[in-house]
């Protein structure tokens, strides 16, 4: 399947996606309305609609008196919440992903470029961005955008809701706010279970993105797609290979999960770059080890994480662990910001209350 083609799936199945959770939103907004709004209406209209409102109260003995105008309010349990939840948290995570996944794109290149090799031209960003786009055109710029969106179907929902759900618990039993250091633990936590949960489609993203280098060098692609990556992996490797690199993954999710929940600006941009800095080496490490496949004789680079970080540092130097290190911050800050803001947006429109 050509990159158009899937950039054009990716696109076709994210519109589904919003169109279904816009119609879930609006007529749920469009319900609350008309159960609540009176004040614009005649004396005729508001008995009509009280009438409607007392037949409708008989039928669904899930509603409730809210409002002295003759509102009702649907009783929402924790399952209905977390379900409402979830679906936004996808929606603007997907949003996020796939305004920013070119710079993604870039710094996973980046991170490949001079692997396993002693002298090797540096490669700037503006380069390596102006040699893809020479290369694989725009649409190449989304190559991988499929399990990228599959991943954050899962990971950004298990850290967002998760979080909130820790951070409640705690804050219940105990009569302060929660200090810093605290929702930084249960941050990190919620962080690492998910990219626990979402490593194997973070793999077959970075090297569905990998191949495209490979392309550049005159060598085939390794997979065509999404599922074409995952059926082979599976067979080449087992099912332990969608795990490769899951423990940097997780060190990085704990380092970077924390920043942007308080603040949705210009805290987006300095936490990120703090992020970027801790984060960076582990990155460079996950995005190695995910994109080492099983060949004959079954030699590999790397045997685990630590080795791969001495390998790196003795065959590159220190530097090497930061590589990527532009495009890394230029994109955390800008998905950070989309999404916060996205998701709080979002939020509102449903009747939840503020993150």
């Amino acid at each position: 399947m050509s990159s158009s083609s899937v950039f054009l799936l990716n696109w076709v199945a994210t519109a589904i996606l919003l169109s279904t959770v816009r119609k879930v939103i609006l007529s749920r907004a469009s319900y609350r309305d008309f159960l609540e709004d009176d004040a614009s209406c005649s004396k005729p209209m508001r008995l009509a609609r009280s009438d409607r409102r007392a037949s409708i109260f008989r039928r669904r003995p899930d509603l409730k008196y809210t409002t002295p105008y003759w509102g009702y309010r649907r009783k929402m349990n924790a399952g209905d919440h977390d379900v409402r939840k979830i679906m936004l948290t996808s929606l603007a995570a997907i949003v996020s992903e796939t305004a920013t996944f070119p710079i993604d794109l870039l710094k996973t290149r980046l991170q490949l470029h001079g692997e396993s090799m002693h002298s090797v031209r540096p490669a700037s960003a503006y380069r390596m961005a102006f040699q893809i786009a020479r290369n694989d055109g725009v649409f190449g710029m989304y190559k991988g955008l499929s399990p990228a969106i599959f991943r954050h179907m899962f990971y950004t929902p298990t850290r967002i809701v998760g979080y909130e759900h820790l951070r409640n618990i705690f804050a219940q039993s105990s009569d302060h706010s929660l200090p810093f250091y605290s929702k930084a633990v249960i941050g990190g936590i919620s962080g690492a279970i998910a990219q626990v949960i979402a490593s194997p489609a973070d793999l077959i993203k970075v090297r569905m993105q990998a191949d495209g280098l490979m392309v550049s060098q005159g060598l085939q692609p390794r997979y065509s797609g999404l599922f074409d990556a995952l059926n082979k992996i599976i067979h080449a490797e087992g099912l332990s290979g969608l795990w490769k690199g899951v423990s940097a993954n997780v060190q990085r999710a704990f380092l970077i999960c924390n920043d942007n929940i308080y603040a949705h600006t210009l805290s987006s941009v300095m936490s990120g770059l703090s992020a970027t800095a801790l984060s960076c080496p582990a990155d460079v490490v996950k995005t190695r080890m995910m994109n080492q496949a099983a060949v004959e004789g079954n030699k590999i680079k790397y045997r685990n994480s630590y080795d791969c970080l001495v390998k790196t540092v003795e065959i590159e130097g220190l530097r090497a662990l930061w590589k990527g290190f532009f495009p890394t911050w230029a994109r955390l800050g800008p998905w950070q910001f989309v999404f916060w803001v996205s998701y709080e947006k979002l939020r509102q429109i449903a009747g939840l209350q503020s993150f």
